[in-house]
């Protein structure tokens, strides 16, 4: 799976907020301010190409829908990331954000509780 720029993720963002559609409808779900409706069509298309996007010709309009989830975007690319940048240490990823002042000790009790919750004794 290809790594998305800036530009391809707000249009997925946009995408996956619409479902099935077609660029006039993706342009209407992005955020302002929007990217002019030539160049989400560019977008759209090499979505398609690297595989984030499947089309489908209904008349003379084509209709894309995501090929991905976002939670399987999220999870290829945190899985990365973290490989990537925190030795693959959730741990050390988590203690990066401590030491940014990006997470509080409130925040991490929370998390601490989701955990428990997931995995009771």
């Amino acid at each position: 799976m290809e790594k998305l720029n800036h530009q391809e993720e707000q249009a997925m963002l946009a995408i996956w907020e619409t479902g099935e559609g077609n660029v006039k409808a993706f342009l209407e779900n992005m955020q302002k301010p929007r990217v002019p409706y030539t160049t989400l069509a560019s977008t759209v298309k090499n979505l398609e190409k690297k595989g984030y996007l499947t089309s489908r010709l209904v008349g003379n309009t084509y209709l894309y829908k995501p090929a991905i989830s976002p939670e399987e975007y999220k999870e290829h690319f945190l899985s990365t990331t973290i490989k990537s940048y925190f030795n693959n240490s959730y741990k050390s990823m988590v203690n990066f954000f401590v030491e940014q002042k990006k997470i509080s000790a409130k925040e991490l009790k929370e998390i601490l509780q989701m955990i428990e919750k997931k995995n009771p004794k």
